[in-house]
This record gives structure tokens, C-alpha cells and sequence, in this order.
């Protein structure tokens, strides 16, 4: 997601009002928008992080990922945009360079909370991976599984568990506990209080994007607003939330992709440093700094 036109027709979180308090609050009580893309307030801060990555085209997941969580730049060493999987090319560089690797090599503790079944992606990894999976396997952190999942103890990418409970055919996991997006939310904030550095990633926004409807971007983004409001309510005080996506795509349901700068969000400790950050090449060496990680 990223950030969207004044426009309450086009951008949903315009349209939606009143109706994401957790959202609104994490955006400092109102919607940042291309007119004024700087808000601010107790709740929380949104910025701009600008996504091109000095490339022309559309910015796409692949290389927006791994500059992401790299901090390098992916899409010009590539010699394009590419997504939405990571490109096999830049793999090496995402494994090695990854602020959770680099994290886990200078001592820190590191977690990624996302579920993945066990096994996955296979021997030979396949050519369809995101970045996070990727990067979180290099740290040796893609360590959450269905009974991590089952205990609190994991989060679905999709954030409720219904991906991996209808799908039990695939997966065979209909057993699993519901959740709410809530719970969730706060089964993420439980996770983070075991690690200098908790990674989760959710992609759903990004396909609601895709679909170019209204209504189902309003319906992704109440989901995410409430497992925000479930991360915020459970998180330690000490503890700095930083929101990000790799490209712009749901703040504008004309068109899917944009090259709008991509909303980063802040709480907590540090947000005020956060919100200095100007594109997503500086997010990671923002958080190795901010654990005392050479960059």
C-alpha cells in the first residue's frame, strides 16, 4: 500500500473514514495523502518511502522486497522492477544481506513470526518465493510451523488461520484454532518479546490491490485494522513498531501497482526516526542501527 490521492472516490482509506481507528491512530488521527504525505500524532506517524528505487517502470515485489531488507538497490543491480517473486539472481544478495542476518550474525536475537509448512519451499526452493520467507530461511529463522500456529505462537500470513484451515486438503490442517484478527495482533506483539527483531510479512493488501474493487479493499483493510489494534493493545512500551510495503498498489483501486511512495507507519520508541526515513533502501540499515548492528 502506499500513499494515495485526496480523493475519497479512488483512495479507500479516504473512503473509509472513521471506520479503521487503528489504522487512523497509527497515522496520527488522519489519512496521509500525496497533497500532504506527512502525518502525525500521539498514536503514531505516517511517511512517505519512496519505491522506485531510481528505476523507471513500476515498482513490483520482488526487487522492492529485497530492498526493503537489504537496503541495497535491488532494482537498478537487476537492471529492472521484477516481482512479484524474488529473482533467483538476487537471491545471494538477499540471503547475505538481509537486516535478519546481519542481525543474527552480530548476536541479536531475530524471529520471524509467519507460518510456513514444514518443509516448504522443498529441496530445490522453487522459483516462487517471496523475499521474507527467503531471508528469513538464510538467519535460520523460518522456524514457525502449524503447531506453532496451533499454540499463539505464529501468525498466517493472511493474519486468520482460514488459508491454512480451507485449504486442508493441501495442507491438512483443518484442526487448527480460529482466530480473530485481534488475537492474532497480539499473538505478534507476544512473539516480539522473545527477539531483538520480530519480521512479519502480509501480502493480502496487495492483492485486494490487484482486484481493483472498493469493497474489497475496505474488507482488507478492516482486517489489517484490527490486527493492528491487537498488536498495539499487547506491545511492550519499549518496543518500536515499523510498518512498511514494498510498492504502492491498494491507496489508488483504479489501477493496481503505482509509483506512489509506499506508506511507512511508526509507534513507539524511535518513531520520531523513522519518520526521517525518505525511501525503502534506508529502512534496514535504519533498524541494524537502531540495534547497534554495523551497517
Amino acid at each position: 500500500m502506499g500513499i494515495g490521492p485526496s480523493d475519497r472516490d479512488v483512495n479507500p482509506l479516504l473512503h473509509a473514514g472513521d471506520r479503521l481507528p487503528a489504522l487512523l491512530a497509527l497515522m496520527g488521527g488522519s489519512v496521509p495523502t500525496l497533497d500532504q504525505p506527512r502525518t502525525s500524532g500521539p498514536g503514531g506517524t505516517a511517511y512517505p518511502l519512496a519505491a522506485t528505487l531510481g528505476i523507471e517502470g513500476t515498482p513490483q515485489s520482488g526487487t522492492g522486497q529485497v530492498a526493503l531488507l537489504t537496503g541495497e538497490s535491488a532494482a537498478e543491480i537487476f537492471g529492472r522492477h521484477f516481482g512479484p517473486w524474488t529473482p533467483v539472481r538476487l537471491r545471494p544478495l538477499l540471503e547475505e544481506r538481509s537486516m535478519l542476518r546481519r542481525a543474527a550474525n552480530a548476536g541479536r536475537t531475530v524471529a520471524f513470526a509467519n507460518a510456513y509448512p514444514k518443509g516448504w519451499p522443498g529441496p530445490k526452493g522453487g522459483r516462487r518465493v517471496a523475499g521474507p520467507p527467503l531471508a528469513a530461511r538464510a538467519a535460520g529463522a523460518l522456524d514457525r510451523h502449524e503447531e506453532h500456529l496451533s499454540r499463539g505462537r505464529a501468525v498466517a500470513s493472511e493474519i486468520v488461520n482460514d488459508g491454512w484451515r480451507r485449504n486442508q486438503g493441501h495442507l491438512g490442517h483443518n484442526a487448527l484454532p480460529d482466530v480473530t484478527a485481534w488475537e492474532a495482533g497480539m499473538n505478534l506483539a507476544r512473539i516480539s518479546r522473545d527477539a531483538d527483531l520480530t519480521l512479519f510479512a502480509h501480502y493480502a493488501t496487495d492483492t485486494a490491490g490487484h482486484a481493483q474493487d472498493m469493497d474489497r479493499a475496505l474488507e482488507a483493510l478492516a482486517l489489517v485494522d484490527e490486527f493492528f489494534a491487537g498488536v498495539v493493545a499487547e506491545l511492550s512500551s519499549d518496543t518500536l513498531l515499523l510498518v512498511a510495503s514494498d510498492h504502492g498498489n491498494l491507496e489508488d483501486v483504479r489501477g493496481g501497482h503505482t509509483r506512489n511512495p509506499a506508506l511507512g507507519l511508526a509507534a513507539g520508541p524511535g518513531a520520531e526516526g523513522a519518520a526521517a526515513l525518505a525511501d525503502l533502501r534506508e529502512v534496514a540499515p535504519f533498524i541494524l542501527t537502531r540495534l547497534g548492528v554495523a551497517t
